[in-house]
């Protein structure tokens, strides 16, 4: 499977698409109520994305459309359509981190890494994305590195963290 960038994911890591891993990884949502965002998350959590293919199968194995499938991947910013980096970096936009300084870090890092927001270094390390408060206001500028919380963070620190 290539990204939209055309490398392959498998040079960030994650698994090529395999329509019988993503049967096992609906299966257990089949019959309970509202499965679409589990679904979706499982299939994220396994390929680091919600590849083109799997709109289709989860829409045929949920009995939806492919639109509505489609709506809900593109409606949510928790859902990537390729896959991220080996680290994932979400830097807090929110005013409290503003206020501390959260916006000179982000210019920093962004540049040290070589990408905008929501990009992915050219040797597919790092993913860089937004998200709008982490609720971390207290120890704020706030980011989430590979989805563990850091507070009063630095564009150093961020870079360290990502470089173990």
């Amino acid at each position: 499977m290539q990204n939209r960038s055309g490398r392959a994911s498998e040079t960030a890591g994650w698994p090529a698409w395999d329509a019988t891993v993503a049967a096992d990884l609906i299966a257990p949502h089949i019959g309970v109520p509202g499965p679409t965002l589990p679904v979706l998350h499982a299939i994220q959590g396994h390929y680091g994305c919600i590849p083109d293919e799997a709109v289709a199968f989860v829409a045929s194995a949920l009995n939806l459309t492919r639109a509505d499938v489609h709506g809900v991947v593109t409606f949510y910013g928790d859902f990537r359509q390729t896959p991220p980096g080996r680290h994932h970096v979400q830097l807090c936009r929110a005013e409290a981190c503003q206020v501390v300084g959260g916006e000179a870090h982000a210019t920093r890092l962004l540049s040290a890494v070589g990408v905008d927001w929501g990009g992915t270094s050219a040797d597919g390390a790092v993913t860089v994305s937004p998200v709008y408060c982490l609720g971390l206001c207290s120890v704020a500028p706030a980011a989430l590195v590979d989805g563990e919380p850091h507070g009063r963070i630095t564009a150093d620190g961020l870079l360290q963290e990502i470089e173990r």
